[in-house]
């Protein structure tokens, strides 16, 4: 690998993509391509994430200029709207950036050469998985805009896989974990910050749907994984469920979880909620197969302290933090209110040029 683009960079996962990558292919070429739309939510950074990387670069995914692809031997495709309140709220815009200016990226990087294109997926396509474990195989039933964007893309990017195009679709559980720009709006970030701020933990439903989960570190292990396949081992294109079996929780389990780990901590359950209908446990057993030596490593008893540390090192005690700038949707939000951002989330005054560098 001697040149890397990474897509959607400045996100909640990006970060710790950057920096693992950096030490595992030192000698490669790291540039990031981002719209900077959460650039400013950086969370207890010791250091900016992406001084990490060769060069960044501000733009649209839906722009992407076509000679930034010249020399790029893989992709890492994170760029997305990427949680289900957003795809709500810009449905279009997400079937745009998440569906088809992902294809359109891949059929240009495929023509200009590049031979590996990692796609972060996920499993919220199984959407309500019922009681089985679902594998590839399982039929899936995507409930939000965000999971259809990611079913659409799958169909779309399988026949331009070929043996020198390797196309390997992450389908990654639901993430967690500390980021140098934390999310709260995800599941296991949420309760936590609940019990640090104020000793709850409220959850919306009553606790019984079924989520797989993943830090966001071993997420990275996953992509490196991923960029270091070919086609001859599990063909040119391979979907698979990135995870691991123990990592399957129900909602009300992880909150008693959290709050054995944060003492006084208060969890209540909506039990008149209607059923979440997002609910599915997820089999890992192929990932397992195939990449014994990439298998996650984290557990959820150190992500829970990890996520408690850093809060408090940060003084959090945001009681109200689901309408603060640590929910994506709410950052958005803010900035259409601004004017920064126009409706189909692009910047309302952008540069004479397709792109801005930072080299």
């Amino acid at each position: 690998m001697n040149r890397i683009l990474i897509t959607g960079n400045m996100g909640y996962v990006g970060p710790g993509v950057v920096q693992h990558l950096r030490r595992q292919f030192p000698q490669a070429e790291l540039i990031g391509y981002d719209m900077g739309f959460f650039a400013h939510c950086l969370t207890g950074a010791t250091r900016l994430p992406e001084s990490r990387l060769d060069r960044q670069i501000f733009g649209d995914v839906r722009h992407l200029p076509t000679d930034l692809l010249q020399g790029v031997d893989a992709i890492v495709h994170l760029s997305a709207i990427s949680n289900d309140p957003m795809g709500q709220t810009y449905e279009d815009v997400t079937m745009e950036v998440n569906h088809r200016a992902g294809i359109w990226l891949a059929r240009r990087a495929k023509a200009a050469g590049v031979r590996t294109f990692v796609f972060a997926s996920s499993c919220s396509i199984y959407g309500a998985g019922g009681e089985g474990a679902k594998t590839e195989e399982s039929e899936v039933n995507p409930l939000t805009a965000y999971a259809r964007s990611k079913v659409m893309s799958e169909q779309d990017l399988r026949p331009l896989a070929d043996d020198d195009f390797c196309v390997t679709c992450l389908r990654f559980a639901t993430a967690c974990g500390w980021s140098d720009r934390l999310r709260l709006d995800l599941v296991v970030n949420d309760f936590v910050a609940g019990a640090v701020a104020s000793g709850d933990i409220n959850i919306l439903s009553d606790g019984t749907p079924w989520r797989p989960l993943i830090h966001v570190q071993d997420m990275a292990r996953g992509i490196e994984w991923a960029l270091r396949r070919d086609a001859s081992y599990g063909g040119a294109f391979l979907a698979i469920n990135t995870g691991c079996d123990a990592w399957n929780y129900q909602v009300r389990d992880l909150a008693h979880a959290i709050a054995e780990i944060i003492p006084g901590t208060n969890v209540s359950l909506n039990a008149a909620a209607p059923p979440d209908k997002r609910s599915y446990r997820v089999d890992f057993s192929l990932y397992r197969a195939m990449a014994p030596e990439y298998q996650p490593l984290r557990t959820l008893h150190d992500t829970i302290a990890e996520l408690r540390d850093g809060l408090l090192a940060m003084n959090f005690r945001d009681t109200s933090f689901r309408s603060s700038q640590l929910m994506r949707l709410r950052v958005l939000t803010s900035l259409r209110e601004s004017g920064e951002l126009t409706d189909e989330l692009t910047w309302a005054q952008v540069a004479a040029t397709p792109a801005a560098v930072l080299a």
